[in-house]
This record gives C-alpha cells, sequence and structure tokens, in this order.
C-alpha cells in the first residue's frame, strides 16, 4: 500500500497546496508528507513539485501525474467499496465541507452516530462559510446553504430554513426601528454582509407583498465568517440577515430583536452536493443517505 499512499498524499498536496496541510488532512507529518513525494519523484525520475520557502507548485509534469493519479485512486475507491459492499463492511474516508454554523450546531453532532454504526468509515469535516469547489479541493460532498447556480454537481435537497433580519436592542435605540425594506435606505441602516471569493449573491432579498425584491447595500463592515457577523450584530455594530436556528437564542434572550417585520427575507435551501461518480461508491452513498435522512428528522421536528 505504500506507493497508493504516496499517490494519496500527492493528491492531497497538489489539492491544498502544501506538505502541512495535505499532512494535517492525512493525519501524517510534514515529514512524512515530503518524504512520499521524493519517493514519488525517485521513482518517477521526474520533479513533481517546485518548492520554495514560501510557495510550492506543481511542475509541469506535476500537473499531468496530477490527472493520472486522481483516476487510478477512483479506481481503486470504487473496487475497494465493491468489494465493502459484498462483505457488507465499507469502508474507507470521506472528505465532506460544511457552513460554520450548520456544520457545529448540526451536522456535526450527527456524524458521530454514522461513524459509530460504520466504524470502518472515516469521515473528515472541514467547515467554513466560503464557497468550496468540490472538485479541485478533492472533497466527496458538500452540504450547501443557499440557492444553487447551474453545475455538473447531483443536488439532494434536505429543507429551507427561514431567515430573520435582527440586530440588538442597543442598535435600535442608537439608529431606530426599520420597518420594511426602505427604511434601509432611508435611514443609513448598517446592514452586515458575508462576503468572500466566489460568492454569487451580493444582496438580499426580501418578500414585498407577492414580490421578492433584491437590495444591494454598501456595508461598513463585511467578513467571510458568518458568526463574526453574529458577534458585531450582539455588539451594537449593526443589522444582521441570518437563518433563524442560528440566532434563535439570541432572540429568545433578547440579545437580538428582529427588524424589517413587513418585508422579511426569504427561506435558504439547504442541500448536499456531490459528484455523480461518487454515489458509486458504497460508503459515500451510505453517509449521503443516513445524513439526509437524519438532518430531516431533525429539522423538521424543529430540534435544530
Amino acid at each position: 500500500m505504500s506507493y497508493v499512499n504516496n499517490l494519496k498524499t500527492f493528491v492531497r498536496v497538489y489539492e491544498l497546496g502544501s506538505m502541512s496541510a495535505a499532512g494535517r488532512d492525512l493525519r501524517i507529518s510534514p515529514a512524512v508528507s515530503s518524504s512520499r513525494i521524493s519517493e514519488l519523484e525517485k521513482h518517477l525520475g521526474a520533479r513533481l513539485f517546485n518548492r520554495t520557502t514560501r510557495n510550492l507548485t506543481p511542475t509541469q509534469q506535476g500537473e499531468l501525474f496530477y490527472k493520472g493519479a486522481v483516476k487510478i485512486l477512483d479506481t481503486i475507491n470504487e473496487v475497494e467499496g465493491s468489494v465493502s459492499e459484498i462483505t457488507s463492511k465499507p469502508k474507507g474516508t470521506i472528505f465532506v465541507s460544511a457552513p460554520l454554523g450548520i456544520g457545529k450546531k448540526v451536522i456535526a453532532p450527527i456524524i458521530p452516530d454514522f461513524q459509530e454504526i460504520y466504524p470502518d468509515i472515516n469521515v473528515r469535516l472541514r467547515l467554513s462559510d466560503r464557497k468550496v469547489d468540490i472538485t479541485n479541493e478533492g472533497l466527496d460532498a458538500a452540504f450547501v446553504l443557499g440557492r444553487l447556480i447551474d453545475s455538473e454537481l447531483r443536488v439532494l435537497p434536505i429543507y429551507d430554513f427561514d431567515r430573520v433580519l435582527c440586530a440588538s436592542p442597543e442598535y435600535i435605540k442608537k439608529h431606530g426601528m426599520p420597518e420594511r425594506a426602505g427604511d434601509l435606505f432611508i435611514y443609513n441602516h448598517r446592514c452586515l454582509l458575508l462576503r468572500y471569493p466566489g460568492l454569487t449573491e451580493f444582496f438580499w432579498s426580501l418578500k414585498t407583498g407577492d414580490q421578492i425584491e433584491r437590495y444591494e447595500f454598501v456595508s461598513p463592515l463585511e467578513s467571510d465568517d458568518g458568526d463574526v457577523l453574529t458577534d458585531w450584530a450582539l455588539s451594537g455594530c449593526g443589522i444582521i440577515n441570518k437563518p433563524v436556528f442560528e440566532v434563535k437564542q439570541y432572540l429568545q434572550s433578547g440579545e437580538l430583536v428582529e427588524v424589517v417585520k413587513e418585508t422579511p427575507p426569504i427561506s435558504l435551501p439547504f442541500s448536499c452536493v456531490y459528484p455523480h461518480k461518487r454515489l458509486q461508491d458504497p460508503k459515500i452513498r451510505l453517509f449521503i443517505d443516513f445524513m439526509s435522512k437524519e438532518l430531516k428528522k431533525q429539522l423538521v421536528d424543529g430540534s435544530a
């Protein structure tokens, strides 16, 4: 398996852009990552990466080898998955991502239940509010909040989350209570925005009667971390647009108050996306089926 491990390490180094990141991802040291890459380069008689003290970039040979290595590992995974399915003992590693809020509160607590049923399947969960590239980041699946643009990925709808605009009582006392979307512009309210590279929606979609209107704001404060926006709102910095489940406790405690009630935001779709070929792998199919079932159960019951 040493050559296969070397291939896996090479692919993760290529995808993550560093020896240390690949090492963390594979639970090995940077030294082991470097050693495996060196073994591959010696075997191939070619340099796969150009290395400096700050950067690591693939060579032309490395780019060519990556495409072949991915195909080889995909084939191995499919064959191992087929054998696992026959023996009823699925095993291997699944790489999955999720947004921070729902990832911490809803998704992460369910994963140990899955792993208890299938102890030979390892799950690597990454949490981030930024847009992920499933193919280039080597992910098997991703949980996504928001409307999806057309892609070749398969989409499994799970739930629609209600959203709410809210602010702290201190902010409302200082800036006034906005009742409708127009008030946000008329009174120059501070709208705190989630923005990061790759984000396609730089606006809030609000219900105005039977219509849905898009409103763009110039924000004094922006972040690519939704939890940071919540902290800013709690400290009186402005208004946030959040799924209700993320701020429910603060609304109940009175630390945040709903605003713009006459023109509320539209609901936010929650889905699981994955490359079509990934569902041919039994362990990934088991994971997606299990998680979607458990997530729907919790979300419909209102426990989230």
